[in-house]
Order: structure tokens, then C-alpha cells, then sequence
């Protein structure tokens, strides 16, 4: 196979964080070639996700690096790679992913967790060597996990890569990255919800809608989605909720009493947590059935919560969830042959659409009712 090597620096535009909760400012910055693991990608969509709001617009973030270049769902081009990249060619289409499957250490070689630690998660913002392969007016760029989506070139170490089917759409490829894959993984690989059980599904954005879908396929015979906002009631039913709840609209009851008045007073075998809000942690366990009920937690954003302790001395599960415990080459190839054989409706999910220049628009849209997921068109 041929190897691709590129020492030309380019210059191209990205959407630049200088201070969290400061606008982003798309301006030219400076991508270096890839060193020797490390492949350079030409990105041609991206999608905004939660935890890079949280990013971008929350204070106290345990990973506050600045400047820096969010975005870590999109899907790419190879534009060149390092002598050390196997199973890749310029023009090959990619998305990031935030894990890597080394397939030989401890954890790759276990059923019980996807967190590879021989390419652990990156929380720097740094490359696996600790330096940036972007710049701004000499100064450095933070990434953000491996990547950087928002930028119209981004390098990454090839390990934390997946090459597509070209025959996918490139939109839906960009949520696969993380979104919907990492609610339906959760379903999946993490419950692994049982035929004929229950699930509840607190936050129907594009994760919670991916735990629903995964929950739908594996055959759960209730699936009560719960979300403030009623206009999530028609997305969740596309996706296989069999029921809706909207807490705003029966305050006298908590939602984990709303959960067991439509299961009999029994509570879910499954809950999913996928909002990242300290109040519903307690309600997601409580929501569950005692003795058994597992609680996945997926949401982002919270620090430290306090937990009420009998509900888990009862027997109940409570465990915490990156990537839908998907393993990026044993598990997301499976997704991405459903997503190719159009077994789920990922359009659903696409409800708005920017331009990289307009990009500040995207965090305006997501206060909208009607908007899942904003696509960003590099």
C-alpha cells in the first residue's frame, strides 16, 4: 500500500474558543502535516453535541484549556498520513472517535468495559505526545479529546479513526461519531436490555433517542420516554417510545413515581440517564425495580452528586457509561451496517443546519424546542 506523506503546513478557517462562555470566532489557523500514527483530515460536516456546549459555555469545566477547537462528532476526507497508518488511503472517508480499540490490553480483551489503555481517552487537549498539531498566529491550539471536527482540517491519531461505507450519507455518519451511537451502545452494550423488559429514557435529545432505538431493537416491551419539552413526544414514538411523560405537566409527582404508576408501581428494569443533571440521578435509580433495576448514567456535565443510599443497598445497579460501551472496531461497524441498511431513521435527528461561519447560530438553535441535532456544514 502506498503511503502519503504531506509537509505542507496549511492554512484554513475553524471556529476558535479564545475563553469558555466567550463567542466563537471562525478565524485562519494553521494545521501541520501528520506525524507518523497520525492522519490529516479534510472535514466535510460536523455536529454540535452536548459536552461541546459545556465546553464552550460552562464554568468550572475540569478541562478548561484555551484557545481551543471544539467538536468531536463530523465525518472527513484523508487528505494525507503518516508512514505508520495501515488500512487508509487519501480520500477514504472517516469520522472521529473519542476511543480507540488497541485489541490486546487488559480492558480491549475484556467484555466488561471499552476503555482501551493502551489509547486511553484524551482529556488534554493534546495529541497522545502532548504537543498540538494546530496553531493560531503562532500560538498554540487545544484539541478537543483527539480531535477538532470544527475546523475545515483537522489531524488525528489514526487510532482514534474509523473508516465508512462512502454509500452512507456523511450526515448521518457525523452523529454516528458520538450521539445517537453512544445511546444506542448504552442499550446495547452496557444494559444489554433483555426482550420483553421496561425502559425509561430521562432526555430525548439524540442520545436518549439512540437508547430508545437500541431499546426498540432489542425487543423491550415498554419504553417510556421523558423529556420537558412536548414537542420531544413525536421524535421519541419515530424512534419505538411506546409512552411520554412531561414532569412539567404533573408537578405533585416526582418522576420516578410517574415511571411506576406506568409499570404497575413496579418501576423499569432499565433507566437511562442522559441529561447530565444532578436532580435526576436519584430519580433514574429510584425509577428502577428494587432488587434488580439497572441505572445508566450517560448524561454529561455533572461534578459530584449526592446519592441516596438505600435504593442501591436494595439491590439496584448504578453505572456510569462512555461511548455506550461501544468498542470502536469490534462494535461500530455493526451500527454503522444498520445505519447502511437504513434500520433506523437518522433524518429524524437532523433538524437544523449551519454553516462553519455561522456556527454561533447552532448554540442558539439548540434552545429551540423543535431542534435534536444541528449539523454543521464544513
Amino acid at each position: 500500500m502506498s503511503k502519503s506523506r504531506s509537509s505542507q503546513i496549511i492554512t484554513c478557517k475553524a471556529a476558535v474558543i479564545w475563553a469558555c462562555g466567550e463567542p466563537l470566532k471562525v478565524e485562519e489557523i494553521q494545521i501541520e502535516p501528520p506525524k507518523s500514527t497520525e492522519v490529516r483530515v479534510r472535514m466535510l460536516y460536523a455536529s454540535l453535541c452536548h459536552t461541546d456546549v459545556l465546553r464552550a459555555r460552562r464554568k468550572g469545566d475540569p478541562v478548561a484549556v484555551f484557545p481551543r477547537v471544539l467538536g468531536h462528532e463530523g465525518v472527513g476526507m484523508v487528505e494525507s498520513f503518516g508512514d505508520e497508518v495501515n488500512g487508509l488511503e487519501e480520500g477514504d472517508y472517516v469520522i472521529p472517535t473519542m476511543l480507540a480499540e488497541c485489541e490486546a490490553c487488559e480492558n480491549c480483551t475484556s467484555a466488561n468495559t471499552n476503555l482501551c489503555l493502551t489509547y486511553p481517552l484524551s482529556r488534554s487537549g493534546l495529541m497522545l505526545d502532548g504537543t498540538s498539531r494546530m496553531s493560531i498566529k503562532g500560538q498554540k491550539l487545544y484539541h478537543m479529546f483527539t480531535c477538532s471536527t470544527w475546523s475545515e482540517y483537522m489531524v488525528i491519531d489514526y487510532n482514534y479513526v474509523h473508516k465508512i461505507d462512502p454509500s452512507i450519507p456523511l450526515p448521518h455518519a457525523s452523529v454516528l461519531s458520538c450521539g445517537f451511537s453512544t445511546g444506542f451502545g448504552a442499550a446495547w452494550k452496557e444494559a444489554q436490555v433483555k426482550m420483553g423488559s421496561t425502559v425509561a429514557v430521562l432526555g430525548l435529545g439524540a442520545v436518549g433517542l439512540g437508547v430508545t432505538e437500541g431499546a426498540r431493537m432489542l425487543g423491550a416491551a415498554k419504553i417510556i420516554g421523558v423529556d420537558k419539552n412536548s414537542m420531544k413526544k413525536d421524535k421519541g414514538l419515530a424512534f419505538g417510545m411506546t409512552d411520554f411523560i412531561n414532569p412539567d405537566e404533573c408537578s405533585d409527582k416526582s418522576i420516578s413515581q410517574m415511571i411506576k404508576d406506568l409499570t404497575g408501581g413496579m418501576g423499569v428494569d432499565y433507566c437511562f440517564e442522559c441529561v447530565g443533571a444532578e436532580s435526576l440521578i436519584n430519580q433514574a435509580i429510584q425509577a428502577t425495580k428494587e432488587g434488580k433495576g439497572k441505572t445508566i448514567v450517560i448524561g454529561g456535565g455533572i461534578s459530584s452528586v449526592k446519592i441516596d443510599y438505600f435504593p442501591l443497598l436494595s439491590g439496584r445497579t448504578l453505572k456510569g457509561s462512555i461511548f455506550g460501551g461501544l468498542k470502536v472496531k469490534s462494535d461500530l461497524p455493526i451500527l454503522m451496517e444498520k445505519c447502511k441498511n437504513k434500520e433506523f431513521d437518522l433524518d429524524e435527528l437532523l433538524t437544523h443546519e449551519v454553516t462553519l461561519q455561522d456556527i454561533e447560530k447552532a448554540f442558539e438553535l439548540l434552545k429551540q424546542p423543535d431542534c435534536v441535532k444541528v449539523l454543521i456544514k464544513i
